[in-house]
Formats: C-alpha cells, structure tokens, sequence
C-alpha cells in the first residue's frame, strides 16, 4: 500500500533523491532570506515597524537554508544544483506573484500596496510550508538525524504564518482589505499551479533516481493532480482565510539560532 510516509521515506534512504530533496529546499529558503532582507531594507517609512519584523523573518529562513545544508553534509554529500523546473519560488515570482526582484535589487522605498502584496504572498507560501512541515514532523519527529531539525524549522514556519495572519488583519482595519483579498486570492490560485507543477517536476526527477515503475510514477502524478483539482474547485479557500492567531506578535524577537545544525 503506498502511504505518503513510505513515499517520503523512501526518498529520505536514498543517497541521490535525499540530496535533491535538500538542495532543492535549501534552494527555496536562500531565496526566500534574500526576499525578506531586501524587503526590510525597503520597507516604507509608515510601516518601519515592520521591518525587524520582516528581517528575523529572512533570518529564519536564511537559517532554514543552512540546515538542509547541514543535513546533507552529515551524510557527506554536496548540494547539487536543481532543476528550473523546481525552483518553487522562482516560478512563483515568473507568474508574477509577490514583489519582483528586480524591485527588491533597486535602492528605492516600497509602497504599503508592496508590503501588502508581499504578506499576501507569504501569507499563502507559509500556509503551504507549515503543512509540508507538520506532516514531516508527524512522520519522523522521532527520526535522531531529521526529528531536531524539522522540528525547528516547523515551529519557525508556524510563527510565520500567524505574524502574516495578524498583519494583514492589522493593515485590513487601516483600509486595505479588497486590495488583501484581491491579492490573497490570485496568490493562492498562482500558488496552487505552481505547486502541482513542481511536484510533478520533483516526482519525475525522485522516480527516475529510485525506478519507479511507469504505473507507481502515474499513480504519483494522479494524486498530484487530484490535489490542484481540490484546490481549483475551493480547497484555495483554506489559504486566504484570516483569523487572528494565538499566537501574538510572533515575530516580535531576534531568530533563534541553530548552532547544532549551521
């Protein structure tokens, strides 16, 4: 019976589809550390509250980055490049979605309609990430090599998204809530494209590292295909909806290192 656990194990036990599962995340998280250390240097003078904020959130990702690092060179492996055709958070930006880099390289403030694009996107991204990350910790939470580090890395993705759920509420009550779900909405319909396509990408790449047969790669792709169709038909709401967290100013303290692991 193939469960999501064996899947993940299996790619975990492999040498060559562990290196291409952490690089590939590595990958995202670099980037998503440069995103918001660009978009903190950035912010607007009317939200300059928000940059430390908006800085420990590009630490902990930054942070993330080295721990997939971390991990491979406990097995004594290198990164390896990945695949344009996995790189999640380049294929977002290509759609358009959050705030474009070559915005982010220039020396020039941000508008609030910026900062409320870009928690939108993060809003949506971290809702993904939180998920991914619960359910590796459910799995391997008591793994002695990943059970640390998913762990952290889980509870950092949770802060995130409850600090984009109080933000964007807090900017939704000073005026800007059509502009919030606008963006909310065509984020997560982008986002859920963009996930289905690299997940097949990143399936294809796993199935040919570890043999798939034709008929467990289809069966993969199927199930993939399934959850975009859910998402379409109103799964997307679940990544647009706002409420306010437990969690209160979750973002509102330095990062917590990870000197185990970096």
């Amino acid at each position: 019976m193939l469960s999501a656990k064996k899947l993940f194990q299996e790619i975990l036990d492999n040498d060559e589809s562990f290196r291409l599962f952490c690089s590939i995340a590595a990958s995202g998280e670099a980037q998503g550390g440069w995103e918001n250390g660009r978009i903190a240097a950035l912010v607007p003078e009317s939200q300059r509250a928000l940059a430390p904020k908006i800085a420990r959130h590009g630490a902990d990702e930054d942070k993330h980055g080295r721990i997939f690092n971390a991990l491979l060179r406990r097995r004594g492996l290198d990164p390896v490049e990945i695949p344009r055709e996995t790189d999640y958070t380049m294929l977002l930006e290509a759609r358009g979605i959050g705030l474009a880099h070559d915005k982010l390289r220039r020396d020039e403030p941000l508008t609030e309609r910026d900062i409320v694009i870009y928690l939108a996107h993060s809003r949506v991204t971290e809702q993904r990430a939180a998920g991914q990350m619960a359910q590796l910790c459910r799995y391997f939470g008591d793994d002695p090599l990943l059970g640390r580090a998913i762990g952290m890395i889980s509870g950092d993705e949770d802060n995130h998204l409850a600090y984009c759920h109080e933000e964007l509420l807090r900017l939704a009550t000073a005026g800007h809530g059509r502009t919030i779900q606008r963006a909310l909405k065509e984020c997560a319909l982008a986002e859920s494209r963009v996930h289905r396509d690299v997940g097949l990408a990143v399936m294809a790449r796993m199935g040919r590292i570890l043999g798939w047969s034709r008929a467990r790669a289809a069966l993969l792709a199927a199930g993939i295909r399934a959850l975009y169709v859910f998402e379409r038909l109103g799964g997307w709401r679940r990544m647009v909806a706002l409420r306010m967290p437990e969690r209160r100013d979750a973002l509102g303290g330095p990062a917590t290192p990870a000197p185990e692991f970096a």
